[in-house]
């Protein structure tokens, strides 16, 4: 399990609150060589880290400090908020039930600029190898024009920003929807991309869709086998399941050969 890629999902959401700097610095204490965070994009072009596009009812709280409502989730849509109305909404204060060893701190969601730079200055402090990340975009044919730009529009303020923030070469993006890692592979070759699966459907009639052999391959990891595995590798992919929490199911994995865990 040495050369395993070990990812922390979300930073280290366990512990501190999911996709906030915080919990990112909070990942880097253990051996976690990538940071797995998910971004979307502001009214005003940022890219911005975030599970959902739009304020979630689970963790965040409105401006009045009163918990987001369900209902409220579809006013609340990051693409047609600006950035710095975005930072305004604390979405860690609440803490999450989830996660009861979560530390509760009121924190924004930040921008994909501001987790590489709070990065980047905590390995220089504290001698530490810069990690690589993995960027999901979080696109979907329904949320075009609405909650998130269309994919090449999308992947182009992704990749513009990972060149500008000096990480292309430690970056993949990861995507469930082909679209947007066709667009990365069109404009950008060269990057590493991991196509994410949650359907049964087989690695090849998934590769057939996606048009291209990206580097990695990302299953649920309840959809590996020994044979899937074999099937990657023989295509010359490396196959990095998600998420795993349990270690007896990452130890199960590791056995089976895969090249790493989303946990």
């Amino acid at each position: 399990a040495e050369q395993s890629d070990w990812q922390g999902h979300r930073g280290a959401r366990g512990l501190m609150p999911e996709k906030t700097v915080p919990a990112f610095l909070e990942a880097l204490k253990y051996p976690v060589k990538t940071l797995e965070l998910d971004v979307v994009i502001s009214r005003d072009s940022q890219v911005v880290v975030s599970h959902e596009p739009w304020m979630s009812h689970h963790i965040c709280q409105t401006m009045e400090e009163e918990p987001v409502t369900e209902e409220q989730e579809d006013s609340l849509i990051l693409f047609q908020l600006p950035y710095q109305i975005i930072q305004r909404y604390d979405c860690g204060g609440r803490g999450n039930e989830g996660f009861p060893e979560q530390q509760a701190l009121s924190v924004a969601k930040p921008t994909l600029r501001a987790v590489v730079e709070a990065v980047r200055a905590y390995c220089n402090t504290n001698e530490r190898k810069m990690p690589d990340f993995n960027i999901e975009i979080k696109s979907r044919p329904e949320w075009d024009g609405v909650k998130t730009p269309e994919p090449s529009t999308f992947a182009r303020l992704v990749l513009q920003e990972v060149q500008n923030l000096d990480i292309a070469g430690r970056t993949c993006i990861q995507s469930f929807d082909m679209r947007s890692l066709q667009a990365v592979h069109r404009q950008a070759p060269e990057i590493t991309t991991a196509l994410l699966v949650a359907n049964p459907g087989g690695v090849e009639s998934n590769l057939e869709d996606l048009g291209y052999v990206p580097e990695i391959y990302s299953p649920y990891y309840k959809l590996v086998s020994a044979n899937v595995v074999d099937t990657v590798h023989e295509k010359g992919m490396r196959i990095i399941p998600w998420t795993v929490n349990e270690v007896e199911e990452m130890e199960t994995l590791i056995e089976m050969g895969v090249d790493g865990i989303i946990t």
